[in-house]
């Protein structure tokens, strides 16, 4: 089977190296000719892991092609997913369309037989019923079926998440549309994947609300954790105690400076706005929104209140500037709130993240770049740990320390527990745990 993605970003990259996985024969189509050059050179734009070496294997094998040419790669194609960006609309927090719709203009005028034109981008509820109507009035004469099939890739796992599942998710009205996809995902189905049929809407509403229900959950426990500080709790306790109702279960309760990546920020947004839109607003949702925005502007006025009440003068090191750990995505990280704030009230900034470079960021100006966490440290009044990568839960705790003009850590994820925290020199702040200092110890 041929099958053309449209896009080559972070879920058209990954969606046409592991369907090349499979053995299909796949094009990425890209209309950005750089990153397209880059592609064909062995250049991958973005940090995933196992992605380098899938793309490149499936490069030399011949199966996995990088082409601006979108009628040529349509052309005959089986299959055509759409995995172009859906960014927030700018004046409103529904999802901006416009890439969407050019995509399907483009591809009615390239097609050549029946396809399967799938969306593989996040799109708002009733997405694919436009793109038939709208293909269907450029192109009466075209055969063709819509699909829509929601992608759940968590950025660091994502090539793991596509290859190994939990469920597939098919919105679509013919047996035939059907029957293509479930032979683009038999290799999966085979091992015992979950294969869900079901219409446009729903299809689409199931991605929204699997993400809104997550972001929720992180929501609520860092509002928990800011209880836990207030009143003697411990949140990691908590979270324990309340994870083992199987009801509610571990996953996403880890507070943390709040959420952002690709996903969550704008995904929560457009469910709020659609949701209002259809007369059915959701209150929980637009609180995990505002509580979110809250969350990260309020990182600032934690680390002040820390150091005494003003950072003027201090020197910081930052640790993680990344999203989350395994990727180098900045879409809405706390570090686009924090550093700049800090800079801003006269504080100096050292930041390292394994990952993410300077040249990467040019967002953050009048801030020193270091190549090691213990060069970050190197004459710091705190350290900030604000992405979990797990070369910072190895630290050694007395080096840094040491390096340090104050031993003083804002953990702002908990990489580190209370009992190892004791057996150190610090002053160690973290979330949702009462602040530790060295006459407690």
């Amino acid at each position: 089977m041929k099958i053309a993605v449209i896009g080559a970003g972070y879920v058209g990259l990954v969606s046409g190296a592991c369907l090349a996985e499979f053995g299909f024969d796949v094009f990425c189509v890209d209309h950005d000719a750089a990153r397209v050059d880059d592609l064909n050179a062995g250049r991958i734009p973005i940090h995933e892991a196992g992605l380098n070496s899938l793309i490149h294997a499936h490069r030399q094998a011949g199966r996995l092609h990088f082409t601006r040419d979108l009628k040529s790669a349509v052309a005959q194609a089986e299959a055509i997913f759409i995995a172009v960006s859906t960014p927030t609309r700018r004046g409103d927090d529904a999802a901006d369309l416009a890439y969407v719709h050019k995509a399907a203009a483009e591809i009615a005028t390239a097609l050549d037989g029946y396809s399967v034109i799938i969306t593989k981008s996040t799109v708002p509820v009733g997405t694919a019923r436009k793109l038939k109507a709208q293909i269907k009035a450029l192109r009466p004469d075209a055969e063709f079926d819509v699909a829509a099939n929601p992608e759940f890739l968590r950025e660091g796992s994502a090539v793991d998440d596509f290859l190994r599942p939990d469920r597939i998710v098919v919105g679509s009205e013919t047996k035939r549309a059907q029957e293509t996809l479930r032979k683009i995902y038999q290799p999966i189905t085979a091992k015992g994947a979950p294969l869900i049929f079901t219409d446009f809407e729903s299809a689409e509403l199931i991605k929204y609300a699997a993400n809104g229900y997550l972001a929720m959950r992180l929501a609520f426990v860092n509002q928990l954790a800011d209880l836990c500080e207030k009143v003697g709790g411990d949140i990691a306790v908590v979270a324990k105690g309340i994870g083992h109702d199987k009801r509610i279960g571990h996953h996403y309760l880890q507070p943390g400076p709040g959420f952002g990546g690709s996903c969550f920020p704008k995904d929560t947004r457009a469910l709020a706005a659609t949701a209002r839109e259809a007369g059915a607003p959701l209150s929980l949702i637009e609180a995990v929104v505002r509580a979110n925005d809250r969350r990260k502007s309020e990182l600032f006025a934690r680390v002040t209140e820390t150091l005494g009440g003003s950072v003027a003068g201090k020197r910081i090191a930052v640790l993680g500037l990344a999203f989350k750990a395994d990727t180098d995505d900045m879409r809405d990280a706390p570090a686009l709130d924090l550093i700049p704030a800090l800079v801003a009230a006269k504080a100096s900034v050292a930041a390292y993240d394994p990952v993410v470079r300077p040249n990467g960021t040019a967002v953050f100006s009048g801030i020193d770049w270091a190549k090691t966490a213990y060069d970050a440290a190197k004459g710091a009044d705190a350290v900030v740990m604000l992405t979990e990568w797990n070369e910072f839960r190895g630290l050694d705790l007395s080096k840094l320390a040491k390096r340090m003009r104050s031993a003083v850590m804002i953990d702002l994820r908990n990489l580190y527990s209370t009992a190892d925290i004791a057996k150190t020199p610090f002053i160690y702040h973290s979330l949702g745990r009462q602040v530790i200092t060295p006459a407690c110890k």
